[in-house]
């Protein structure tokens, strides 16, 4: 049997962390204490954060500081703040769709940004992407909430910027390392917002440390390095895409262990999905770059 191709494993190490991404919905809902949006996105942040930047031992140098507190508010302050507001004020599969905006949002600013081409192959696998969540999971009794709509495009443009901007600002470090200054960075811009807003969290159970530890350990720490790693070596157009994973992840989580049902119509989305990456990932050759070597330990 051939071994897989190095661009083949890159490819399954990136699209790995947004099929992580799918279980924060039902692990928040069904594991941690309800109406704490802004200080669960503090506690998967910023331990995260510090726990990478202990293993690492590696610390930014003062000029980088400005540009490390742009990307981690893009990709974790505003964008999971935005991500919170909408699941708050949006049915999910509303807030879904709208949030799998955010390929095409890259496509545009890759391409202003990063002189990536923009071809119609892109552009048919973004917009098939978004068919098939919202297939997924748009339902006829779905009703839009002004603000619920403006933060969920917020969110999605934030990401979508942080995903270009992390590729362009690349340092010449490990993506574990710039992973842990990201996550550090956001965290701090969210504390102080989080405990100016929100009451302190009460006594917490098993189960709701067991969330926590999943959100921060898979769904921020490894999960974001392995996504950080994916866009340097692949690109932000590949990568994006597998975004997608995300609602189809969540949906299929609660089909296993919700016992929600799955009709034709969710299983025609899932499957367009699941064509709408693989026209993506196929997309571009690998990219290479003369930063040092990353993710040596994936």
């Amino acid at each position: 049997m051939a071994r897989p191709t190095t661009r083949t494993i890159d490819l399954v190490l990136a699209a790995s962390a947004p099929a992580i991404w799918g279980s924060t919905y039902i692990v928040t809902t069904e594991m941690l204490p309800a109406g704490y949006p802004l200080t669960d996105a503090v506690l998967r942040a910023l331990p995260a954060g510090l726990l990478l930047l202990a293993l690492t031992r590696s610390f930014p140098e003062p000029s980088w500081y400005l540009r490390l507190i742009i990307l981690g508010a893009l990709n974790f302050a505003i964008f999971w703040t935005a991500l919170f507001i909408a699941a708050y004020r949006l049915p999910g599969g509303a807030a879904a769709t709208l949030g799998a905006i955010q390929p095409l949002f890259v496509l545009l600013l890759a391409s202003a940004a990063l002189k990536t081409p923009l071809t119609a192959r892109s552009l048919a696998s973004a917009c098939a992407g978004i068919v098939g969540v919202a297939l997924l999971l748009v339902g006829p009794e779905t009703q839009l909430d002004l603000v619920g709509t403006i933060a969920a495009l917020a969110g999605a443009l934030s990401m979508a910027l942080g995903v270009v901007l992390t590729r362009k600002w690349k340092p010449p470090v490990s993506a574990l390392t710039f992973t842990a200054w990201q996550l550090t960075a956001g965290g701090i811009v969210l504390l102080p917002i989080a405990a100016m807003i929100e009451p302190p969290l009460p006594n917490l159970s098993l189960t709701n440390v067991a969330g926590f530890l999943w959100l921060g350990l898979a769904g921020a720490a490894i999960s974001y390095f392995l996504w950080f790693r994916g866009i340097d070596r692949l690109g932000p157009a590949v990568v994006t895409t597998f975004g997608f994973l995300s609602p189809l992840t969540a949906v299929c989580l609660g089909w296993l262990i919700l016992g929600e049902t799955l009709t034709p119509i969710q299983i025609a989305g899932a499957a367009i999905v699941l064509g709408s990456i693989s026209l993506g990932g196929a997309r571009s050759k690998p990219i290479t770059t003369n930063h040092n070597k990353i993710g040596e330990m994936a």
